[in-house]
């Protein structure tokens, strides 16, 4: 089976394979890893290109407290995106930026120049169609059950802002949707803000400081749900461990408190 490899180097003399794969895990599926400690470099051969191209946005990215350079000796193709219509959605489906977002929610530190790179990718390459599907059918669901037939919670935001939210709120109190959900991308939808997590995920239009805000949500999510509630990331591909010591969210433009 073919893989995509990114070569990274200038690891820290802390870090283990470990540490590697539960790093560059948030991209997507590894299918190996060739660590050499004494070079402090490693090949990292993903399943897929898109999570290579993911890896490489990571370029100048901190790990261990040492900044990790991420490079690839090929361009790696772009996925066509009508293969992306069927089946459930993998991690290297997700938006660039919800990737961003859910490494500094774990504590590793991502500067803006990186979060900027991942808004980029986002608006060159769209938003994969399955992921897309997940979500509005996420939407169609959880409208059905608190609105009514044909209803969808993004559309009720859309008729009247101050109206849903409450709703959304008391719905939420009355029946617990937030609270039985085990996946975070339900328990947000689900929630007050959820018109805004829906814009986050679905739309290419961001900027720093929206990465930066959801980073906090998914933080505080975590922190409300206990250490053993699976997170976005854990969804498909097991990574979600919080980051080694020494790993600090933020940047010069600023940063959210790890999780």
């Amino acid at each position: 089976m073919s893989t995509y490899p990114v070569q990274v180097s200038n690891i820290s003399s802390s870090t283990t394979q470990e540490h590697l794969s539960e790093f560059f895990s948030f991209c997507g599926k590894i299918s190996s890893i060739d660590f050499n400690p004494e070079k402090q470099s490693a090949t990292i051969h993903f399943e897929k290109p898109s999570a290579a191209k993911t890896a490489l946005m990571l370029n100048g990215g901190s790990l261990d407290g040492a900044t990790l350079t991420v490079t690839s000796e090929k361009e790696h193709p772009d996925e066509v995106p009508g293969t992306q219509h069927e089946g459930a959605y993998e991690q290297s489906d997700k938006p660039r930026a919800a990737i961003a977002a859910e490494y500094l929610a774990k504590g590793y530190q991502l500067h803006d120049a990186i979060l900027q790179r991942a808004i980029e990718l986002d608006n060159k390459h769209g938003i994969s169609s399955r992921f897309l599907n997940y979500i509005q059918s996420l939407d169609k669901q959880l409208g059905e059950k608190a609105l009514g037939p044909d209803k969808t919670i993004s559309g009720r935001v859309q008729e009247t802002l101050a109206s849903a939210t409450q709703q959304a709120r008391a719905i939420d109190e009355q029946k617990g949707y937030s609270k039985q959900a085990s996946d975070y991308y339900a328990r947000a939808i689900a929630s007050p803000f959820g018109q805004k997590v829906m814009q986050f995920y679905t739309t290419t239009s961001k900027q720093v400081y929206d990465i930066r805000e959801e980073a906090k949500r998914i933080a505080e999510a975590q922190k409300q749900a206990g250490a053993n509630v699976s997170t976005p990331s854990e969804k498909s591909t097991g990574a979600g461990s919080s980051a080694p010591t020494g790993a600090a969210v933020g940047s010069a433009g600023g940063g959210v408190s790890g999780a």
